[in-house]
């Protein structure tokens, strides 16, 4: 464990202010700085360093270095008591997404050390000075910004927070909210799906996907996706998808061509990246929407815009934390979430649970496409 020295001046007692913070490590550049799909804040678990004040000590998962799953570190961190507009979380489910992968490996920036997670439901356990519309005991969740929940407990900014009902389990609600959202935003804002549409969904057996296919059937949209493996069709296919391509074996171009009698779909959505990335244009029909959400198989090559016209394509990279960036637009797309919940439109599948101690597995198992549907992390206490 290493420790900061800090010398004190008795003509300035309080050398970083008078509530003290030691000043921040130096962050360690990073490879790429392409923009996320969740851009992060600060982590909102301390570090254990020393300080003027006592701390409280709980459990999390910190990264130091980049690299593999065998960089999730399981430590004690310092937790403090919530300033204004802030409030204390004792987490009791905590959603995994690929997104906290590309964090841990250096694909998105991060300060480092850090710690990952962008989703998690939680009771409150303390409420900053000024806040009235939260009390001790809510359940509530979150998901994107700050980065942080795969902690115990965690400091979160209160309006960041949404509450949960009470006929949404916790578990539900930690494993959908953030893969709720983005399907919300990839359905219904950035290409609307409606009847008649027939989509390319790929990864369809994943937490994004499997919410993207049900949710487009229940539009009225005939579904194409792929999956990786034999054993992921039988879910694909329970899950909303009229034909289902196993894109490791098969060209989904030629059978997405013979799906749609050569006519193309009218959106493709694209979370595989670099190895489907160009095939995914080609599916397109005239006037067809591409919309990237990840790159689970490394960054696509660059597309020259020449490339678009052809066929007079739309290309977007969605944040979701750009369509949910008011108080407003978060609660009317998590409350969108959890009534398709509630109504049966949507059916979420927690595949995997594993121990918060034992992140390392749980990302271990999700790079090498072992699992489908949604991971979740319990709190080891």
């Amino acid at each position: 464990m290493s420790s900061v020295r800090v010398v004190i001046s008795l003509k300035n007692p309080f050398p970083f202010g008078r509530n003290s913070r030691l000043p921040p490590l130096k962050p360690t550049p990073l490879r790429n700085k392409i923009p996320p799909v969740l851009s992060p804040l600060k982590p909102t678990v301390r570090t254990l360093r020393a300080s003027a004040a006592a701390a409280e000590m709980v459990k999390a998962i910190r990264v130091h270095e980049l690299g593999g799953p065998e960089v999730l570190k399981w430590e004690d961190v310092e937790i403090g008591e919530p300033r204004e507009g802030e409030i204390r979380v004792k987490n009791k489910a905590i959603g995994v997404n690929f997104i906290d992968v590309y964090f841990r490996k250096g694909v998105y920036e991060a300060e480092l050390p850090f710690t990952p997670g962008m989703e998690a439901v939680g009771v409150v356990t303390a409420v900053g000075p000024g806040l009235t519309d939260r009390k001790v005991g809510d359940i509530v969740a979150y998901a994107g910004n700050p980065m942080g929940s795969y902690a115990e407990e965690q400091i979160l900014p209160a309006s960041v927070a949404v509450p949960v009902p009470p006929a949404v389990d916790y578990k539900i609600a930690a494993s959908v909210l953030l893969k709720g959202m983005t399907a919300n935003v990839l359905l219904r804002q950035c290409f609307k799906v409606e009847a008649g549409h027939t989509i390319l969904v790929h990864g369809a057996a994943g937490g994004v996907g499997s919410l993207l296919c049900q949710w487009a059937k229940a539009l009225g949209a005939t579904v194409i996706g792929t999956v990786s493996s034999e054993k992921k069709v039988a879910q694909a296919a329970e899950d909303g998808c009229h034909h289902v391509i196993i894109y490791t074996k098969e060209d989904f171009v030629a059978k997405v061509n013979e799906i749609t009698d050569g006519k193309g779909v009218n959106v493709v959505y694209d979370s595989v990246g670099r190895d489907t990335f160009q095939g995914s244009l080609a599916c397109l029909m005239s006037r067809g929407y591409m919309v990237s959400f990840g790159q689970s198989s490394g960054r696509p090559d660059p597309v020259p815009l020449s490339d678009l016209a052809q066929k007079s394509l739309f290309l977007t990279r969605p944040s979701l934390m750009h369509y949910t960036a008011t108080r407003e637009e978060l609660l009317e797309a998590a409350g969108e979430i959890f009534a398709n919940i509630a109504s049966g439109v949507l059916r979420v599948r927690i595949n995997h649970t594993y121990p918060l101690s034992d992140a390392a597995c749980a990302h271990a198992d999700l790079e090498a496409r072992k699992t489908s549907g949604s991971i979740v992390l319990m709190p080891d206490s």
